[in-house]
Order: structure tokens, then C-alpha cells, then sequence
């Protein structure tokens, strides 16, 4: 038999995490035909998300780190638009409540704050018109670490405390951080470290 498989792949914008599409680019077009026949991608990460997506054929992965209920954490990096202050970050770290769930406490970090128009090159195409007609307005950037994955969670936190994300990376699951040195679109099998590290979940 076949010893699993285990990569991380450090995920491009404007590709969908699925095996096939009939429309859009698809994370396993990054990988050569061997290896996309074999593997998965464990969950997944939105078309205009970036950063760190596991591919497997472990179909126990999947359960182990991705179920909501596991309570495995993600870190992710971005760039909003508008102000934070103390008393969102407490909103965000204490949990929201939103339509349909509340978010479970989370961890917060405020990185550095910009003007709108200093991170114009992270801006999506279809909406860099409507961005720049406050050039001089606030944004910043955080990372926010989460314990569940519901849909759009990060985005929709970050919209119930009245900042928009333009820019969201994945760069850790658990204690499996994203290799800095790959690419985007660059993918290489986990070492042995970080196997230990999925064996924790």
C-alpha cells in the first residue's frame, strides 16, 4: 500500500479549492496529474483567499483539523478598510453574534495602520475605482486567529464591527504555519515535523 500523502501548498487568489470546475481554476491544476488524481484539498479557502490549504489522500484529515466542532485553530492575515480601537478588538476576541452563529473568542492582533491609498496594490481590480475615492481614509493591517471555520467567518467578524477586508491569507492551522519561502502557487510534501504536529489532532 501506498504511504499517505501530506502537502501544503501556499494558495494563489482566483483559483476555487476543488477537485474540478467547469468554470474556474482549480487548486489541483497547480499539481502535475500524478498528484492530482491522489490528492484533496482539507477544506477549503474562498476564490479570493490566499495562503495555506493542506492537500492529501487522508480522508481522515479532513474531520481531524476542519470540523467546526474541533475546535482546531487558523490564523489569518489582512488588509480592511476602516478603524480599529480597543473596544472592536474586545467585540472580536469576546465573540459576535451574527446571523445564524455567534463566533467563538478569538484572538486579535492589530499590525499596523494605513492610509487606503498605501495599499492600493493589494486592492481587488473591480473594486480599486471605489476604494481610491477615499484615498486618505482608514486602514490597517491584523491577523486574527479563529477556533471553528464557519463560511466567510473571518470576513463577516471583520464586517460586524464595520471594517471591510480587501485582502485575507491563511498563514497557520494549529501549530502548522505556512512555509515563507513558497510561492504562491508552490506546493512540497510536509516534513516530518509538521506530520507530528497534524498527528496532534
Amino acid at each position: 500500500m501506498n504511504a499517505k500523502l501530506y502537502y501544503m501548498f501556499n494558495k494563489p487568489q482566483n483559483c476555487v479549492t476543488a477537485k474540478r470546475d467547469a468554470v474556474h481554476r482549480t487548486v489541483m491544476d497547480f499539481f502535475p496529474a500524478d498528484l492530482s488524481e491522489r490528492l484533496h484539498p482539507v477544506g477549503r479557502l474562498d476564490k479570493d483567499t490566499c495562503g495555506l490549504l493542506l492537500l492529501t489522500d487522508d480522508g481522515d484529515l479532513d474531520f481531524r483539523i476542519m470540523q467546526p466542532d474541533r475546535h482546531v485553530s487558523k490564523t489569518y492575515f489582512f488588509y480592511a478598510i476602516g478603524t480599529m480601537d480597543d473596544e472592536k478588538i474586545r467585540s472580536l476576541e469576546k465573540g459576535i453574534s451574527m446571523v445564524g452563529f455567534t463566533s467563538r473568542p478569538a484572538s486579535f492582533r492589530l499590525i499596523r495602520k494605513y492610509r487606503i491609498s498605501q495599499l492600493e496594490e493589494f486592492f481587488p481590480s473591480e473594486r480599486r475605482e471605489r476604494y481610491l475615492k477615499n484615498p486618505d481614509g482608514p486602514a490597517f493591517a491584523a491577523e486574527l486567529t479563529i477556533h471553528e471555520g464557519k463560511k466567510h467567518e473571518v470576513k463577516r467578524m471583520l464586517e460586524a464591527v464595520h471594517c471591510k477586508i480587501f485582502y485575507l491569507k491563511r498563514i497557520s492551522i494549529g501549530g502548522l504555519s505556512l512555509d515563507d519561502s513558497l510561492a504562491e502557487g508552490q506546493y512540497r510534501p510536509l516534513n516530518d515535523y509538521e506530520l507530528q504536529l497534524l498527528e496532534k489532532y
